[in-house]
């Protein structure tokens, strides 16, 4: 798939699309204690969306070579589960967890894309330096994204900031052009070499997004079909924005 520059006016629908995802998933952070289900999170999460006459992107997506469409709105991982795990009305949040929280929208027919880590109830002060760790990864990322710089400066930039944390940089899976669908070209990886890949050109729409595992890079698919875990059992953390390329700096979308 060829990169798509969006038009002026999909811009305008991604915006928008982009700052009411921050909304819901603003609110769905802000319900997350011990004792409450991962299904009650993703049920929260599509009553929101409903509410507001948009639809959950990730709902009956069915990626290539997928055995069944994703069967819910949000993705929810907890502890040392990296990224898509299904929610499900037996799986409870216990103090000291860390759960991510991924989200896709489609407003008006485009997708926007952000994720989230938060604590659950008090957490280690190893557990809160992952979350502080990531975030801050992401951000260095989003920095990184400057208008006639390329894909490899993003992936550079985050490798670099997260390399004396001896975190694992998770490696098979990446951040993503996104818009026209929930997943397009080019592939942003978190780690890389400056000034290789795609350039960046004003009117691209990419979804920035690391993801670090307290212990190994090394990740196991789950027999669900989607759930990543890490490998040694250790915690990750995963933080995503989709972001606005321009002739200088970037514009988070996703945000209120």
């Amino acid at each position: 798939m060829a990169i798509i520059i969006k038009t002026k006016e999909e811009i305008e629908i991604l915006r928008e699309g982009g700052r009411r995802l921050a909304t819901v998933l603003y609110k769905v952070k802000e319900i997350v204690k011990p004792g409450i289900s991962t299904k009650d999170l993703d049920n929260y999460a599509s009553k929101l969306i409903k509410e507001m006459d948009d639809e959950p992107a990730f709902l009956n997506y069915r990626p290539e070579g997928a055995d069944f469409a994703y069967p819910a709105s949000l993705c929810v991982s907890i502890n040392n589960e990296v990224v898509h795990g299904i929610p499900n009305a037996q799986k409870i949040l216990q103090e000291g967890d860390i759960v991510s929280l991924d989200l896709g929208l489609k407003h008006k027919g485009l997708y926007t894309d952000m994720a989230l880590t938060v604590p659950v109830g008090e957490i280690s002060k190893s557990s809160a330096k992952l979350i502080e760790v990531t975030e801050k990864a992401l951000q260095v990322g989003i920095d990184a994204a400057q208008g006639g710089s390329k894909v490899g400066d993003i992936s550079s930039a985050i490798e670099s900031f997260v390399r004396p944390h001896r975190y694992g940089i998770v490696e098979v899976l990446s951040g993503h052009g996104v818009g026209k669908y929930i997943h397009e070209d080019p592939f942003v990886p978190n780690f890389g070499k400056a000034n290789t890949g795609a350039k960046l050109v004003s009117g691209m729409i990419i979804a920035i997004e690391p993801m670090l595992n307290n212990g190994t890079k090394n990740v196991i698919l789950d027999k669900d079909g989607y759930t990543f875990h890490t490998a040694d059992g250790k915690k990750s953390a995963h933080f995503e924005h989709t972001i606005l390329i321009t002739e200088g700096e970037p514009e988070i979308l996703t945000k209120i």
